[in-house]
């Protein structure tokens, strides 16, 4: 797993993200920097209690959809792709096979939760991070 995280001022620097409260940025920050390869974090709660953030820190991530959840307790970085880029000489695939199977990508890499029925559960207000691959091989 790499060691150095980027963030992206287009996920970073909306209103929808400087408008929630200090402590839910920077949990967000700080499960970003605890990601593997892919945008996973196995231990949410226990980031929770290192930096002091509380529960709704992590409810709020999830409603304004900058992490997704999964039932296994595992959580996914939704703008991942946007933020990091790894090349594939460096790249660690994640361990969370399950939980990786039950997302997709859109054309910018953001992850969108596959329903039930194989209809992504995005929210289309995002597509306001759209913007041209600009990815070194």
């Amino acid at each position: 797993m790499a060691r150095k995280r980027m963030f992206d001022l287009e996920v970073v620097d909306t209103d929808l993200f400087l408008e929630m409260p200090q402590s839910t940025q920077n949990l967000y920050f700080h499960l970003g920097m605890r990601a593997d390869d892919d945008g996973f974090v196995s231990n949410p709660k226990k980031i929770i209690r290192t930096i002091g953030a509380n529960d709704d820190d992590l409810k709020i991530l999830f409603s304004k959809q900058f992490v997704i959840p999964f039932e296994s307790g595992i959580v996914v970085i939704r703008h991942w792709k946007l933020n990091n880029y790894l090349r594939k000489d460096r790249h660690t695939d994640t361990i969370y096979i399950e939980e990786r199977k039950k997302l997709t990508e859109d054309e910018n890499g953001v992850y969108n939760l596959i329903s039930e029925v194989g209809i992504p559960n995005d929210n289309q207000r995002y597509t306001q991070y759209r913007r041209e691959k600009k990815r070194r091989e």
